[in-house]
């Protein structure tokens, strides 16, 4: 009997851009090319342009699913969608191009390996390019495509992709990125040109289409920019955010005591030291149980239930990892984060802090700099955050933390901060100083 064929590897996606530049068409593209659609739903969409008065079909309604996003057309919410090709499979987050979305924006495209950004190539960069291309850097996002789609709508295309790549090269070098982390690739996603399909109208180019280099794109989920803009891999060990202590005290099981979770970083073994924090108790790992039965190792995202050596009290919210490298808890630490409110953050709020499956009171103590997306530079000591804007800030919990730099990691590092009389977010929150590239970047243009 032949071996079984591995199952191909998951890529985390999402795109970005302005309003019109065609992000929902590039996704339906995508799906199209893919064929992850049914033949009834490009029927639907196929009626559905025709009834516009469209020549072809539009793919965007593929993915535009609210009532209002196909009146206006317009993405407002964040679509995800799901497709694979036999040497990949990919989950896409379709976010927002509109300024007041940008919180949307944050949201899908925070677990993403890889962000696509679309740029009309008849517009070149604008605003909200630079503000995306900012974001995906603030949120740690490894590598970055840059899609000039719409280039079959303009003269003299293989200069205006030049210039358009040259201008988004500049921006990203000051961001952090290195040149092997971006690729630009020209696009016209409603005639397919470069998307699934290499074009013979873009003879200037000779790159990979976008599905040749999302297939081909190394899946480098711990990959990073150390604050001297050079690529470096982070390596963290076991985090493991305890979600439910299991405890079934019935015949069959009457000394059962399990710590149910996703491993957020790292590994775990059968026989590994580990540490509880914020207690710091020791113990080892004697078991390690799943819905499909025992395991001996699990990797990062299985969700698993650990049975310890020692009975240890040990809560939900609490943090088990690995002896070598775990992080020290803290409640005073400084922190980047994306407010989502239309309510201003101000120093002295007491609001929730939400990190893992923890929560504790926190204040803001103070608004230590604010990041200008649009110059890329950043300014001290604002007064307030607003709806969508960037900062810096210093945090006190009531609780001790214990969470590593997002800049190591994206999960032990990121939490929320929630409205403690709604229970809604009011803000993204990434542990450390996500602005510290930008700080050195000014420093050297001194």
């Amino acid at each position: 009997m032949s071996a079984p064929t591995p199952a191909p590897d998951l890529l985390r996606i999402a795109t970005a851009g302005s309003v019109d530049d065609g992000k929902s068409t590039l996704v339906g593209r995508l799906l199209f090319d893919t064929k992850s659609v049914l033949a009834d739903q490009i029927d639907a969409v196929t009626k559905a342009s025709v009834d516009r008065g469209m020549d072809t079909p539009d793919l965007s309604l593929l993915v535009d699913g609210l009532r209002a996003e196909r009146e206006q057309g317009i993405t407002i919410d964040v679509a995800y969608r799901y497709f694979a090709t036999p040497a990949r499979s990919f989950v896409l987050a379709d976010t927002p191009g509109h300024v007041q979305y940008t919180r949307n924006t944050v949201s899908g495209a925070s677990t993403a390996q890889l962000v696509i950004l679309l740029v009309d190539a008849r517009s070149g960069v604008v605003a909200q390019t630079r503000r995306h291309a900012a974001v995906m850097a603030l949120l740690g996002v490894p590598r970055l495509v840059l899609a000039v789609n719409k280039i079959d709508l303009v003269d003299n295309p293989g200069e205006v992709f030049a210039e358009i790549s040259a201008e988004f090269n500049q921006i990203t070098a000051s961001l952090g990125y290195s040149s092997d982390l971006v690729q630009e690739i020209p696009v016209s996603a409603l005639h397919g040109d470069n998307v699934a399909i290499r074009s013979e109208n873009t003879p200037y180019y000779d790159g990979p289409t976008l599905i040749e280099h999302l297939e081909s794109v190394p899946n480098d989920v711990d990959r990073g920019r150390a604050q001297d803009g050079e690529e470096h891999l982070r390596s963290v060990g076991l985090r493991f955010p305890v979600q439910y202590v299991i405890r079934p005290r019935t015949p069959e099981y009457p000394d059962y005591r399990g710590y149910a979770g996703q491993i957020a970083a790292g590994r775990v073994s059968v026989g590994d030291e580990i540490v509880v924090q914020p207690s710091g108790i020791r113990t080892t790992i004697a078991k390690i149980d799943t819905a499909d039965g025992e395991l001996e190792t699990a990797h990062t995202g299985r969700s698993v239930t650990l049975l310890l050596t020692d009975d240890v009290d040990i809560s939900r919210g609490d943090l088990i990892s690995s002896v070598t490298d775990a992080p020290e808890p803290a409640q005073q630490f400084t922190a980047t984060v994306c407010w989502l409110a239309e309510k201003a953050l101000r120093p002295g709020a007491r609001l929730l802090l939400k990190h893992g499956a923890k929560t504790t009171q926190v204040i803001i103590s103070s608004l230590d700099a604010l990041f200008d997306e649009q110059d890329l530079a950043v300014l001290d000591a604002p007064e307030t955050v607003e709806l969508n804007q960037i900062g810096r800030i210093s945090l006190m919990t009531a609780e001790p933390i214990a969470a590593d730099d997002y800049q190591v990691n994206r999960e032990s590092g990121s939490f929320l901060i929630i409205d403690p009389q709604g229970g809604n977010t009011l803000g993204a929150g990434l542990i450390g100083d996500a602005l510290a590239p930008l700080h050195l970047s000014q420093a050297a243009a001194v």
